[in-house]
């Protein structure tokens, strides 16, 4: 295949170039919402509509993406976001910024939102034998976390400087909000460079097998309806510590600034890349579901113990180990997904299971915005968070500890 190494590169050129801005933004949306007058109400209400209006497009986009044609539904994304970054910069009415964070793509955690990932993971994966797979992905993870500390470094600090010179913070949160509108467009032309060879091969997609959200087979749909209940759990405990939320939660708690909440975000993605990389290595030897659960644990007990940390650099100290393990169940997982089923099967079953995701996210960063307007109840959503995630690890376990992938049943690619 001639194109594939090109094909990958601008792949990873697009994840590395919307995870730097989904960075930069984390750390200043919320700032931003507030400057514009927003109550926490108000606040958590918009990024749950954002969660909810990715869900919505993400399963249009990526349940047709394969009949349609990836380039173009990754086109459109890349359209969405643009779009969303303009109108977050031109209005501060509620209901019309509620109104793009449902139509557009904005991410408020610095991770992955909208149709991008689940279309550009099916392309890698049929370009990718069986054994390179998870490997691969973990770089994939592992460019988009290091360009996530860049972008939340770049834009924390770029806020901060511009204040320190005079301009006014919403001025300064307007100059990140508009490198977000940028990159869309910088999206927009890599995509355009992608070859046919991304494109589902027509063989692949029997016009006479009937298909219920782009999956064919029994044993396809039982295991992704259970996978997508699963993630949905670990996604609504991970909504109440979003990255936009954490940021603002340090500067409640410890009255950080944005600063110094881009060198936290920094370190804390710098770490959380390499512990995606990690995981390729764990998943040779001790298998993909152990990885994602043994690994899992550790990091969601120490993220419970971030609240009663006493001091900032203790707090900052105890979430940085978090992160330096919490990411090693993410190539894991998206590896296994696409696995477990077939290869004309994978843009459906990632994208239904990161759908479940959002949908799983929705409803938390509006419960933890109200929780943290309570002072007495301010530290609860990372006890919340970390305690649910337990609870999904060992679910996990429980049900898909005996189905594996073909690498760990000796099949060959």
């Amino acid at each position: 295949m001639p194109h594939a190494y090109h094909d990958a590169i601008l792949l990873f050129a697009a994840r590395m170039t919307r995870l730097f801005a989904y960075g930069a933004l984390s750390v200043v949306l919320v700032l931003y919402l507030a400057e514009r007058g927003l109550n926490e109400a108000l606040i958590g209400g918009l990024l749950t509509a954002t969660l909810l209006g990715d869900a919505g497009i993400s399963l249009a986009m990526t349940t047709t993406a394969d009949r349609l044609g990836r380039r173009r539904m990754l086109l459109l994304g890349a359209a969405l976001m643009a779009v969303a970054g303009v109108a977050f910069l031109l209005t501060e009415q509620p209901v019309l910024l509620i109104l793009a964070a449902i139509i557009g793509v904005i991410s408020p955690s610095g991770n992955e939102i909208g149709p991008f990932l689940s279309i550009e993971q099916a392309a890698l994966a049929q370009l990718l034998p069986n054994q390179r797979r998870t490997q691969v992905l973990a770089w994939y993870n592992l460019a988009g976390s290091f360009t996530t500390a860049l972008g939340a470094l770049g834009g924390g600090w770029l806020a901060h400087s511009l204040q320190a010179g005079g301009m006014p913070a919403l001025e300064a949160y307007q100059i990140v909000l508009t490198g977000y509108a940028i990159s869309g467009g910088l999206l927009a032309v890599l995509f355009l460079g992608l070859s046919p060879q991304v494109e589902a091969a027509p063989s692949a997609l029997p016009a006479t097998t009937r298909r219920v959200f782009g999956l064919r087979h029994p044993e396809s749909k039982a295991t992704i309806a259970s996978l997508s209940a699963l993630f949905a759990l670990d996604a609504f405990a991970g909504g109440f510590v979003v990255q936009s939320l954490l940021a603002y939660w340090f500067y409640l708690r410890f009255g950080a600034d944005a600063g110094l909440l881009g060198s936290i975000f920094f370190g804390a993605n710098m770490l959380a890349g390499i512990s995606a990389l990690l995981a390729a290595r764990l998943a040779a030897r001790f298998g993909l579901i152990n990885t994602m659960v043994f690994t899992h644990i550790p990091s969601n007990l120490l993220l419970c113990l971030v609240p009663l940390m006493p001091t900032l650099p203790l707090a900052i100290s105890v979430m940085l180990l978090r992160f330096s393990i919490s990411q090693m169940d993410v190539p894991t997982r998206q590896s296994y997904t696409l696995a477990v089923v077939a290869p004309d099967e994978r843009s459906a079953a990632s994208g239904i299971t990161t759908i479940a995701r959002s949908l799983g996210a929705a409803l938390s960063p509006l419960l933890s915005a109200l929780l943290l307007a309570n002072p007495l109840l301010i530290n609860a959503p990372l006890v919340l968070a970390g305690g649910l995630k337990i609870v999904y690890d060992l679910l996990l376990y429980r049900r898909f500890r005996a189905l594996k992938p073909p690498e760990e049943r000796g099949d060959q690619p």
